[in-house]
């Protein structure tokens, strides 16, 4: 983890594809570097194998193109088995970019990762529907899944095909403390995973869990919800955690955040119930949604451009309306509630707030940019722009903190990887 260099930016899709055609010219005896597929829109999908086995990992970085925390780790990892063969056991299938369509159109603020409103502004998160992460095969019950994106089903063959041992998807998130799923209560390995933050001075995620009712294992390590309670909720597939379940191999998630407030992990109480807290957020996002579906039905008729930002707003409101429902029937209206309950709730309302409206604007941009002049999309243009404004401003005010060095998330991520392959190769 010391040794991970110091990161000013992200990476392009092409500065990302450069550096692994290099490290592959430059070890040809050591790695290689392969095509597994293509993306929806023609992009070149590449697996890099590095390591003399026994086992298998398989490395998916970037299954969310607004996390592009992971293609640093997984371009470190290739670094430094690059100048230390030694494998930990493992041969090492590293995928530094599973969504290179999405990436695309985050690389607006990749060069200023720091920047919360550039962020905002320059987002693209898909529908779940076109998320790589949630598109594998699932059948549970009377509910049936079998529509996997083709980046989805490279990760299927490369899984097919090297039966791994352990397979790690690399998250971040925006403002929050670090957090891991892993797929087995498995105490040992998670107590080790939660030390590892505060190495580097990261907290610990002590708010609420990322999905509802989500197990904790250890402090701010979670088991691994699977895709029968979450893809069937919301109408898409499993994750690469019920593909991983096929080989019986250990999945892990590291979740690190772009920014951080020490009052993410204050567990101390607020003289208010969990209830109280939970009920507060749930109600301030379901007006959030109101407000965002009264603005779509303004626009509905006059928009004409299929765009991703289009199907991404209208996909997500449907989603976090879904998630409340989630929230609110997981209350404990009894306990005493924590600060950074309290916290990771108005955070959550920032969040969804800017995420949604950054990309409903985008979407209102590109019709504005194909001719489409409505009165309609030009008032929502002007009226959202001026609420984004607003709610910016609240965000900014509420958790002022800076934004964390990039080289730390990528150490931590770093660190769970090997953390993760010297347990499984015990």
């Amino acid at each position: 983890m010391n040794r991970v260099p110091g990161y000013a930016t992200f990476p392009s899709v092409d500065a990302m594809q450069a550096e692994l055609e290099e490290v592959a010219t430059a070890h040809p005896g050591l790695v290689q570097l392969r095509h597994i597929g293509a993306s929806r829109l023609g992009e070149p999908l590449r697996a890099l194998t590095i390591g003399d086995g026994p086992a298998d990992a398989v490395v998916i970085a970037g299954p969310h193109p607004n996390e592009p925390v992971g293609a640093l780790t997984a371009l470190t990892l290739i670094r430094l088995l690059c100048q230390e063969p030694a494998s930990l056991g493992y041969r090492w299938h590293i995928v530094a970019c599973a969504d290179p369509d999405g990436a695309r159109l985050n690389e607006g603020w990749y060069g200023r990762p720091g920047d919360r409103r550039a962020y905002a502004e320059h987002l693209y998160r898909p529908d779940l529907a076109d998320q790589v992460e949630w598109t594998f095969p699932l059948t549970t019950g009377d509910y049936r899944f079998d529509r996997p994106l083709p980046e989805t089903a490279a990760l299927m063959r490369l899984m097919d095909e090297v039966r791994p041992s352990l397979v790690y998807s690399l998250h971040n998130g925006e403002y929050q403390g670090a957090f891991f799923y892993i797929n087995r209560e498995d105490l040992a390995l998670a107590e080790q995973l939660a030390a590892l933050p505060g190495l580097e001075g990261l907290p610990l995620h002590h708010g609420e869990p990322e999905l509802p009712g989500a197990t904790p294992i250890a402090p701010a390590v979670y088991l691994t919800p699977p895709g029968s309670q979450v893809g069937a909720a919301f109408g898409v597939g499993g994750s690469s955690a019920d593909y991983a379940a096929r080989y019986g191999a250990l999945h892990l998630v590291t979740e690190v955040p772009y920014w951080t407030d020490e009052r993410v992990s204050d567990r101390s109480p607020t003289g208010r119930t969990y209830g109280e807290i939970a009920a507060e957020g749930v109600a301030a996002r379901r007006e959030l949604i109101d407000t965002l579906q009264v603005s779509m039905q303004a626009v509905a008729g006059d928009l004409t451009v299929h765009s991703p930002f289009r199907r991404s707003t209208e996909g997500t409101l449907e989603v976090f309306r879904k998630l409340g429902e989630l929230e609110e029937a997981s209350h404990d209206p009894e306990r005493p509630g924590t600060v950074a309950e309290e916290f990771g709730n108005r955070q959550m309302l920032h969040l969804l707030r800017l995420r949604l409206l950054g990309v409903f604007l985008r979407m209102l941009d590109a019709e504005l940019a194909a001719g489409n002049l409505a009165s309609a999309i030009r008032q929502q243009r002007r009226l959202l722009a001026e609420r984004f404004d607003l709610w910016f401003g609240q965000a900014e005010a509420d958790s002022p903190g800076p934004p964390i060095e990039i080289r730390k998330l990528v150490a931590v991520q770093l660190g769970a990887a090997l953390i993760a392959a010297t347990h499984t190769a015990r």
